[in-house]
């Protein structure tokens, strides 16, 4: 399910490796692995549905790939 968050305008890191503490956020824990973090920006506050599976395709928002993919 994703994440339903309400964002202040700034820059934010969305985890991509699945290992953070802070799950949807990158707190560093990529650093052995592949996966990068996400770079995104909020320009204005404002309610975002952020992936919680790591599957999305239009990340780091919530595409509805944890439908069509069992874990």
């Amino acid at each position: 399910m994703p994440v339903k968050l309400e964002l202040e305008p700034g820059t934010y890191w969305w985890c991509r490796c699945g290992k953070s503490n802070e799950i949807p956020f990158c707190d560093g824990s990529h650093v052995r692995t592949e996966h990068m973090p996400v770079k995104f920006s909020i320009h204005e506050k404002k309610q975002v549905n952020l992936c919680n599976c790591q599957l999305t395709k239009n990340a780091p928002y919530c595409d509805g790939s944890h439908h069509t993919h069992e874990h």
